[in-house]
């Protein structure tokens, strides 16, 4: 079962999505669940967003739909424009090239490695860091409690049609099903690389502004073990690219 495939085309999706809601109507902004499935007499809607040919408007579709209607989605809709699997690692190696900066300003620091983020990690270590973020990304997207029985359906068959792999499909089906707890998804993590990086994952999902969410994250990060200063230096990342 692979999962970098698939979490790349997530990530890289945002382009698309965001391209297609704009062509659709420009003067809407980022839009939401509701403008995706075409819902109080829209024009468009998903099908319109889905019928380009190739995998980037699949992956739109199904991450617009993990997103859903989010009013504030003005960082995560940015963010995922900037790249995908590999340009997360990038984030996640400033972040912690800023925080060990700050660390070594510490008459009692140590000199720090340098960290082997996603970007710079063999294939199979970058698989299993894939897979934490993929669950991260996942759980994220739960987090304020809207997807429902149907928004449900359509991410399993947005999914679907981005792997024919039958693991993977049941793997994604399963974590979807999961109740959403932050001490789960924090247990996938096996190096502080990984834990950034799927803690940055769940900043780009949520709405910070809204309880229910920015509470998810601050006991995600207390799951994994952040150091405050690396927690706030990841969404200093966040923040600096969607400005």
């Amino acid at each position: 079962m692979k999962t970098s495939g698939l979490l790349d085309q997530l990530l890289k999706s945002g382009q698309d999505l965001l391209q297609n809601r704009q062509s659709s109507n420009p003067a809407s902004g980022a839009g939401g669940l509701g403008d995706l499935l075409g819902r109080g007499g829209t024009n468009g809607g998903l099908g319109n967003l889905l019928s380009g040919a190739g995998g980037g408007a699949l992956a739109a579709g199904a991450m617009g739909l993990l997103l859903g209607n989010r009013k504030a989605r003005k960082l995560g809709g940015k963010v995922i424009t900037y790249g995908g699997l590999t340009a997360l690692g990038v984030l996640a190696y400033k972040a912690f090239g800023n925080w060990q900066a700050q660390q070594q300003g510490n008459a009692n620091a140590t000199a720090q490695p340098v960290p082997m983020t996603i970007d710079r990690l063999p294939p199979a270590q970058a698989e299993e860091h894939s897979r934490g973020i993929l669950m991260a990304l996942i759980a994220a997207a739960k987090a304020d409690g809207h997807v429902d029985e149907r928004e449900r359906q359509l991410i399993d068959a947005e999914l679907a049609k981005m792997t024919s792999d039958p693991e993977l499909q049941r793997w994604l089906d399963a974590e979807l099903n999961k109740p959403l707890d932050p001490s789960v998804i924090a247990a996938e993590a096996t190096s502080p690389e990984m834990a950034a990086e799927m803690y940055l994952a769940s900043v780009l999902m949520v709405d910070e502004e809204h309880f229910m969410e920015r509470a998810y994250l601050d006991e995600l990060a207390r799951q994994l073990n952040l150091d405050p200063a690396l927690k706030a230096e990841l969404e200093a990342q966040v923040r600096e690219v969607s400005a």
